[in-house]
């Protein structure tokens, strides 16, 4: 691997590391080195009351950036999608009650003129890593953009796929680790902590660790969470609902309200000592 390959991902192209300043209208979210960024909230929108309580909850918790699914991909064409476009009306309603920046993530490159409007950072997962036209169409906006490691990517695919949107332009780029697909079945995925400290070396670019979808374990979450930051992951994002087992995306993995101030609190203090902001 060498700077050819990545070259604008690549330490040897930028040794400072980025930034990635989100820009709200209460305050400014960094999302990089020296900071630890906290992203909450439920696997998909579900309805507006069920979402704007636990938007208020979380945003009363800390954290700095809400999340939320209105199209998503799913395994089965049977399960829970999505509410689409009226999902979003409710995600730009909760960040104008909260002040809190919005993550969201864009499937299709006919959803982006939409999303654009109403969301603060797109999120490219990790089923539409290497949608190569999707992630040339996200290189051409000025808004940040996470990119998700794919099911069975290598770091190297990961950058190269990051350099997609960074030669279009886009320098606002954050990488997701949300585990990998190996031959482990207890976990839903096997979350590759190594990762974090590689890419450091690697790249400047931000990385976050996501343990909910890395492990599919809620009771996992905090440790592997706290395993992330203490590897210098610059944030995790997690998800968060009210009633977990009435979830209709992702509920085994979802930590209540409760256990997530729990975890909260742990992740900043392990940030605090490592010197990190807390924004």
């Amino acid at each position: 691997m060498g700077m050819a390959s990545y070259a604008l991902a690549s330490r040897d192209c930028q040794a400072q590391d980025t930034i990635v300043e989100i820009n709200t209208s209460h305050k400014k979210i960094f999302i990089g080195e020296g900071y630890c960024t906290v992203i909450a909230g439920p696997c998909a929108v579900e309805g507006i009351e069920e979402y704007l309580a636990i938007a208020r909850i979380l945003q009363t918790s800390g954290v700095h950036v809400l999340r939320g699914g209105v199209f998503k991909p799913r395994t089965s064409p049977y399960s829970f999608k999505g509410l689409g476009s009226e999902g979003l009306k409710i995600i730009s309603e909760a960040r104008d009650i909260t002040g809190l920046p919005v993550i969201t993530e864009i499937m299709d490159v006919r959803d982006l003129d939409l999303l654009y409007e109403n969301v603060d950072v797109l999120q490219i997962g990790s089923r539409n890593m290497q949608n190569f036209t999707l992630l040339e169409e996200v290189g051409k906006i000025d808004k940040p953009v996470m990119l998700k490691r794919g099911l069975s990517a290598t770091i190297e695919e990961w950058l190269l796929a990051a350099e997609y949107i960074l030669s279009g332009g886009n320098r606002r780029v954050i990488l997701c680790e949300r585990g990998i697909r190996t031959f482990e079945h207890f976990t839903r995925n096997t979350v590759d902590i190594g990762a974090v400290a590689l890419l450091k070396q690697l790249s400047h670019l931000p990385i976050i660790v996501d343990p909910s979808h890395a492990t599919g374990r809620w009771k996992m979450v905090s440790p592997i969470a706290r395993a992330a930051v203490a590897a210098g992951a610059d944030g995790i994002m997690v998800e968060v609902h009210q009633n977990p087992d009435q979830a209709l995306s992702d509920g085994k993995q979802s930590l209540t309200p409760q256990n997530f101030d729990k975890m909260f609190k742990k992740i900043i203090q392990l940030a605090e000592l490592d010197g990190k902001i807390i924004q």
